[in-house]
């Protein structure tokens, strides 16, 4: 493009000839009479055919393999480097960059061939539908780098965003994340649409047609909420969340965050949602932020009633050691229930073990492998007939005791029975409670005087069971004329063959 211009420019404006331009520009004459004759601004060279002086015996072979290839899966297809090991196979002596370029060419010919993939823009009611997905990142807990499930949920109108995090994303922690966001949102809409994850959805029919999970139904029965799953991979049904998973990632993500636990992480990001909302403008209302438009629309929601509750349930077996097994982690429950298969209902932070509508346990739930977690007040009845476990036993290792409790076990340490005097200490809770139970350790310390039969006087003396008031006789009985008296001369007379004369 210079040396054309120059020529030009050298020829009409500074009128030397077409000798001189050749000599000084060191250009053939027919080159100059070319620039000078034509009204091109640049000449472009293209090679009209690319010479392939080693691919070309394995061309066809090459072309049948990408054919082939073409109407598979993208994740099925085969990679350039398999490709060129497959031809080396076959006799290629050539290098991987000419079989790279050869299909890196092909592919782009064959994708230009089809039409670019063309959308419709949608437009949503206030309260009509929201979307829902996944996402991974990466975040500091209590100093450990972890991986942990985000779940994402974006109100289609106002676009106002929402998200979570968990360890899991198993369905108890979807069910939860739902009774989060709508009280974030301060209500549900019409419609919620989905991926077809296994929490969601157990089956895809025909069309549009699913079978949805009964627990998550159950759910969407309680928020009057019509569950909608997109086509499979047609992530574009759901655009705006998936969008937002990217938006955020950046947003607040980058760079990794570091907080003590995973319930000051939700805070944050809580925090965060409502700042972002309030500084971002709405991309169809641009004069608006998404929160003044979802000010209005949060009227147009559905009242939420009280919060579902949100557990997905499964029989469990209580072993001989009072267990039960979760996830390869296991929990205590009370001893009664050994040999039983009560109902574990697992929420996303906590576990309750339940039989014929009685608590046998409550836990805080466990994220790792093949951890356990004891209650100790749940063996009790057991270490009543066995108090020598109190000393080796598991449950007892680390067992974190009221402090008249602690120290009576201490004061008890010198002594032989000391173990079997604790245990029966601990045996009065169940009669009278454990705040009378320390209440009278600490007396006993007080007084020097540490021993079970101690604990249990006082116990005794100042929990002793009311009297009972004497019984009315019936109404339909005959009433005495003369009351009974306690005179054992009545049974000596009886004897003699005599009578009781008053």
């Amino acid at each position: 493009m210079e040396s054309i211009r120059k020529i030009r420019c050298a020829f009409q404006r500074d009128g030397k000839s077409i000798r001189q331009i050749a000599r000084e520009f060191h250009l053939a004459r027919n080159t100059v009479k070319k620039v000078l004759r034509g009204e091109a601004t640049e000449f472009l060279y293209a090679r009209a055919a690319q010479p392939l002086p080693k691919l070309e015996a394995y061309e066809d072979a090459l072309l049948a393999r990408l054919r082939a290839d073409a109407d598979l899966p993208k994740r099925e297809r085969r990679t350039a480097m398999v490709l060129f090991e497959e031809l080396q196979r076959a006799g290629f002596a050539g290098g991987y960059d000419s079989v790279r370029r050869y299909v890196q060419k092909w592919r782009r010919r064959k994708a230009g061939e089809g039409t670019a993939p063309a959308f419709i823009p949608q437009l949503f009611d206030p309260g009509d539908a929201y979307q829902f997905d996944w996402s991974h990142e990466w975040v500091e807990l209590g100093g450990v780098v972890v991986k942990v499930k985000v779940a994402h949920f974006r109100l289609c109108h106002s676009r106002m965003p929402y998200c979570v995090a968990y360890h899991r994303e198993s369905l108890e922690m979807v069910l939860d994340a739902h009774v989060r966001a709508f009280a974030f949102f301060g209500g549900s809409c019409r419609r919620g649409i989905y991926d077809n994850l296994k929490t969601v959805v157990t089956k895809i029919l025909q069309g549009k047609a699913r079978v949805f999970h009964r627990r998550f139904l159950q759910l969407a029965t309680h928020y009057l909420v019509d569950p909608v799953a997109c086509t499979p991979a047609a992530g574009w049904e759901k655009g705006q969340v998936e969008s937002q998973v990217s938006f955020l990632r950046q947003r607040l993500f980058t760079p990794r965050l570091q907080f003590t636990d995973l319930a000051a992480l939700n805070q944050w990001l809580q925090d965060r949602c409502h700042t972002l909302a309030a500084g971002h403008p709405h991309p169809d209302m641009p004069e608006r932020t998404v929160a003044d438009v979802f000010a209005e629309e949060q009227s147009r929601l559905l009242a939420v009633r009280a919060p579902f509750d949100a557990y997905k349930e499964t029989p469990v077996r209580v072993s001989s050691t009072c267990l039960v097994a979760y996830e390869t982690n296991h929990y205590s429950v009370e001893a009664v229930a050994v040999g039983q298969t009560p109902m574990l209902r697992a929420y996303a932070d906590r576990l309750v073990i339940e039989h014929d509508g009685v608590v046998l346990g409550e836990h805080a739930r466990e994220f790792g492998r093949h951890q356990i977690r004891y209650n100790p007040w749940h063996y009790l009845p057991v270490l009543l007939r066995k108090p020598g476990a109190l000393r080796n036993g598991a449950p007892f290792r680390d067992w974190e005791l009221p402090a008249p409790l602690l120290a009576m076990r201490q004061a008890l340490g010198t002594h032989d029975d000391g173990d079997r005097q604790f245990v029966g200490i601990l045996g009065g809770i169940a009669t009278y409670g454990l705040d009378a139970v320390c209440a009278a350790c600490a007396e006993a310390l007080t007084t020097g005087t540490a021993s079970r039969d101690v604990v249990l006087n006082l116990l005794s003396r100042t929990h002793d069971e009311p009297a009972v008031s004497p019984a009315e006789p019936p109404a339909h009985l005959p009433v005495l004329t003369t009351l009974p008296q306690a005179n054992c001369r009545r049974y000596d007379d009886l004897l003699s063959g005599g009578c009781y004369v008053a």
